[in-house]
């Protein structure tokens, strides 16, 4: 039995979305838990966790935040569709350096990264494929490129005495996103909703929960197994329509339904026009479509988890409609 009374853990970007439920997880099981942000988290410091401050990209307080560490979650990453790509080389590749080579000088002996499937990324459906998938190319934004190259060098590193993996999730959503749901309730909202494509592309989806779960679930297997080195896609196992299961969850949360379809080819002659015009006129913010946008809500992409349920015993915990009900109650109820 491991005593995680006497395991320390820190997690980048600890006081995110998916950090928020990885450091419950910790402290769930006794962990003494810290976290590693841009800003303080007074409601996770009054339950005991430790807040280090600083930009990572920078390496404040990665010293301090590694030493005694049992186990380092990389989480905090600069996600997005859009932006100058060296505002995410910062973030993604150079911050997840600093917190290899601060780790490594601790010698913390476990470092789990969380990635993205975005790092296969191609253009093209995806249809149960597994990990063997090369990385991608043609990447159209900065995020899943730089995604790709931070994961190379984390399991790169890989190593007996500094043991890594990386976990992809794919498209996480639960209580408390900020990003996937509360952007389809402000179009549907807006009525600005359209449905790309034909509507019969299938994806994966992962409850933020599940995605927790399979952090812990990682950092056992580093603990008892002699795996490490590889990236494992996580998902709830059984893809959805994309587009039937956001019009159910629309009319679930009493939202205006979308009615309106524009095809794929035509969604992404619109992303490339309006990427041209964001990047003459920068300030005008994010483009509404960009060519990788029109592409991730047009083709299928959903990928075999086995090799997770297979290394590292992963399995959901919570089902999808248990989540569906728990996010329709958050929802209506506040």
């Amino acid at each position: 039995m491991i005593n995680y009374s006497k395991k320390i853990a820190l997690v980048t970007g600890g006081g995110g979305f998916l950090g928020r439920y990885i450091v419950k997880e910790l402290l769930a099981k006794g962990v003494k838990t810290r976290i590693y942000g841009r800003t303080r988290h007074p409601d996770l410091e009054k339950l005991g966790v430790q807040n280090y401050c600083g930009d990572i990209a920078q390496g404040n307080q990665l010293d301090e935040a590694t030493q005694g560490a049992d186990v380092v979650f990389h989480v905090a990453a600069k996600a997005g569709i859009w932006g100058a790509y060296q505002k995410y080389y910062s973030s993604n590749v150079i911050g997840t350096q600093k917190i290899l080579k601060a780790s490594k000088k601790n010698q913390v002996p476990h470092f789990i990264y969380t990635s993205t499937p975005s790092v296969v990324f191609t253009g093209k459906s995806f249809q149960g494929a597994d990990e063997t998938l090369p990385y991608g190319r043609k990447w159209l934004c900065a995020y899943p490129q730089t995604k790709a190259i931070a994961e190379k060098i984390v399991l790169q590193t890989d190593c007996p005495n500094f043991r890594t993996l990386s976990l992809r999730p794919h498209l996480l959503w639960g209580v408390g996103d900020n990003h996937l749901i509360p952007r389809l309730i402000a179009k549907a909202t807006s009525k600005k909703l359209r449905q790309v494509g034909d509507g019969n592309n299938k994806v994966d989806l992962v409850h933020v929960k599940n995605a927790a779960r399979a952090h812990q679930n990682a950092w056992e297997t580093l603990m008892t197994k002699s795996i490490s080195g590889k990236a494992y896609f996580i998902s709830e196992a059984k893809p959805v329509n994309l587009w039937k299961w956001i019009q159910e969850l629309l009319i679930a949360l009493q939202l205006p339904p979308i009615t309106k379809t524009i095809s794929l080819r035509k969604a992404y002659l619109m992303g490339a026009t309006l990427e041209k015009i964001h990047h003459i006129f920068p300030f005008i913010g994010e483009p509404q479509m960009t060519r990788f946008l029109a592409l991730q809500l047009a083709k299928s992409h959903y990928f075999s988890i086995e090799s997770a349920k297979r290394d590292l015993s992963y399995q959901p915990i919570i089902t999808q409609q248990q989540g569906i009900k728990e996010l329709i109650r958050n929802y209506l109820n506040h």
